[in-house]
């Protein structure tokens, strides 16, 4: 009896070890799409904008956290999709020195 219960302890303990890393990744995950939901929003993608914000929301989602890289990566990325975006608005001079500031900043 006391084989059996050893048996199935050590069975559960080697697969709680394989489960550990997918609950360690879920809420990190988590918090990413809900930054990004936050940016979408903040940056006029509303639930109703459709292509833009699934546009946005990919983009968002798929660019690495800033832990790891030193955030050079992030810099340029971040600008790359906000002078992406500044030209598809059309924007020039002030306006887009104001809309680069902004969107560079959030």
């Amino acid at each position: 009896m006391q084989r059996v219960l050893r048996a199935l302890t050590l069975t559960f303990f080697a697969l709680s070890l394989g489960v550990t890393p997918f609950a360690v990744a879920a809420p990190e995950q988590q918090s990413k799409m809900k930054a990004c939901n936050e940016q979408a929003n903040a940056k006029g993608f509303g639930e109703g904008k459709g292509e833009e914000r699934r546009a946005f929301m990919k983009e968002c989602l798929s660019a690495k956290s800033g832990k790891g890289g030193g955030g050079k990566d992030t810099q340029q990325s971040k600008m790359k999709a906000c002078n992406k975006e500044a030209g598809e608005k059309q924007l020039k001079g002030d306006e887009r020195k104001k809309f680069m500031s902004d969107c560079l900043s959030a």
